[in-house]
C-alpha cells in the first residue's frame, strides 16, 4: 500500500513597496510641509520640517497598510518614529558644533594657540590661549591621576571582592550620590579643605585637580563597574581552574578583556570634567601669563578663560569662541586616543 503524498502548501508572499516609494513619499511630504507652512502664515524651516514629518508618517503608513498589510505598516511607522527621534536628538549637537566652528574659526589659528594674554587690554585683537591650554592640561592631569586609579580599584572591589552587605550598599549609595553632586559644591569642598590646611591665599592647579577628581571618580567607578560585569564568568573560572591567583586573574584576564570599555569610560569621564567652569572659578582663578608650577599660584584654564572673555564683550567674544573651539578639539583628540587604545590593546575577537 503506497503512501499518499500531500502537495506542498503554496508559499504566501507579501507584496512589498518598491525601494523608491519611501523616498518619493518623503519628497512629496517636504513639498506639502512647505505649503502648509506658507498657509500657516510664515515660511520657516522648523515649521516646514514639522509639517513634512507628520505628513510623511501618515502617508507612508497608509500606503504601506494598503499594499503590504498592517504588520509592515506598523513596522514602517515605528521605523519613522525612531529615525525622527534620532534626527531630533542630533540637531542640538550638529548646531552646537557648527556654531562653535563658525564663530571660533574667525580667531583660531597657530598664533592664537601659541600666545597668552600678557599686555592685552581693551579692544586689542591680539592674545591667545597658550597659558589656558597649559593650565587645563595640568588641572585635568591631576584629576586623572587621582580619579582613575581610585575609580578602577573601587570598581574592582565592588565587582570582584565585595560580598552583598552593608559595606557594598554604602559604597554604591555613596557613588550614586557623588554622581549627582553639583560641580560648584565640589569646588567649594576642595577650596575649604585647602583653606583649613594651607591657608586662604593658596590657589593652584592642585586644588582644581582635586575638585575635578571629586566629579570624575564616580563616573569612572560606574563605567568600569559595568564593563567588568560584562566579562563572562567562564573566563574567570577557567583561570582559577589553571591555578591562577585571583588578583592575577583580574589583572591578566578581567581587566584585559574589558580594556576597550574601560578606556572609553575613562575618556568620557575626562570629557565630563575638562569643561567644568564653576569649581575652577573658586579654586584656581585666572591669570594672563603661563604658570608652569602646578602647586603654587593661580593658573588659567580654558573654561574659565572662555567665561571671562565672553563676559568682557567686544572683541573678547571672538577669543571666547576660539577658545571654545580649542576645547572641543582637545576633547575630540582624547576620544581619538581612546579609540586607538581600544583598537590596539583589546584582545583578539573583542575589537
Amino acid at each position: 500500500m503506497s503512501a499518499v503524498s500531500t502537495p506542498p502548501r503554496p508559499v504566501r508572499r507579501t507584496r512589498r513597496l518598491p525601494s523608491f516609494v519611501p523616498w518619493a513619499v518623503l519628497a512629496g511630504s517636504v513639498v506639502v510641509g512647505v505649503l502648509l507652512s506658507l498657509l500657516s502664515g510664515e515660511l520657516t524651516p522648523t515649521g516646514a520640517i514639522l509639517f513634512g514629518a507628520v505628513v510623511y508618517a501618515i502617508a507612508i503608513t497608509a500606503i504601506s497598510a494598503s499594499v503590504e498589510g498592517g504588520r509592515w505598516a506598523r513596522d514602517r511607522l515605528a521605523t519613522t518614529l525612531v529615525t525622527g527621534a534620532f534626527l531630533i536628538a542630533t540637531i542640538p549637537l550638529i548646531s552646537l558644533v557648527a556654531l562653535v566652528a563658525t564663530r571660533g574659526s574667525l580667531r583660531f589659528g597657530w598664533r592664537f594657540l601659541n600666545d597668552d594674554m600678557v599686555g592685552i587690554f581693551g579692544a586689542m585683537t591680539e592674545g591667545g590661549v597658550y597659558h589656558a591650554i597649559i593650565g587645563t592640561v595640568y588641572v585635568t592631569g591631576i584629576a586623572a591621576i587621582v580619579a582613575i586609579p581610585l575609580g578602577i580599584l573601587t570598581a574592582v572591589y565592588l565587582v570582584e571582592y565585595a560580598q552583598p552587605g552593608p559595606l557594598k550598599r554604602a559604597i554604591t549609595v555613596l557613588v550614586d550620590v557623588m554622581t549627582g553632586i553639583p560641580s560648584i559644591v565640589a569646588g567649594l569642598f576642595a577650596y575649604t579643605v585647602f583653606v583649613i590646611f594651607v591657608g586662604p591665599q593658596y590657589k593652584s592647579a592642585l586644588i582644581g585637580g582635586v575638585a575635578l577628581a571629586l566629579l570624575m571618580t564616580p563616573v569612572v567607578v560606574r563605567s568600569v563597574e559595568e564593563m567588568l560585569r560584562l566579562v563572562p564568568n567562564e573566563l574567570r573560572e577557567a583561570a582559577y581552574a589553571l591555578g591562577v591567583p585571583k588578583w592575577l586573574t583580574i589583572v591578566k584576564v578581567v581587566l584585559r578583556t574589558a580594556i576597550a570599555g574601560i578606556t572609553t569610560g575613562i575618556m568620557i569621564s575626562i570629557a565630563r570634567v575638562i569643561g567644568e567652569t564653576a569649581p575652577l572659578l573658586v579654586t584656581v582663578g585666572l591669570v594672563n601669563n603661563v604658570n608652569f608650577d602646578a602647586f603654587d599660584g593661580r593658573i588659567a584654564t580654558l573654561p574659565v578663560y572662555v567665561f571671562r572673555q565672553y563676559a568682557q564683550g567686544g572683541v573678547s567674544v571672538d577669543r571666547a569662541w576660539a577658545a571654545a573651539l580649542t576645547l572641543i578639539i582637545i576633547v575630540m583628540l582624547l576620544n581619538l586616543v581612546a579609540r586607538l587604545v581600544s583598537k590596539f590593546f583589546s584582545p583578539k575577537g573583542v575589537r
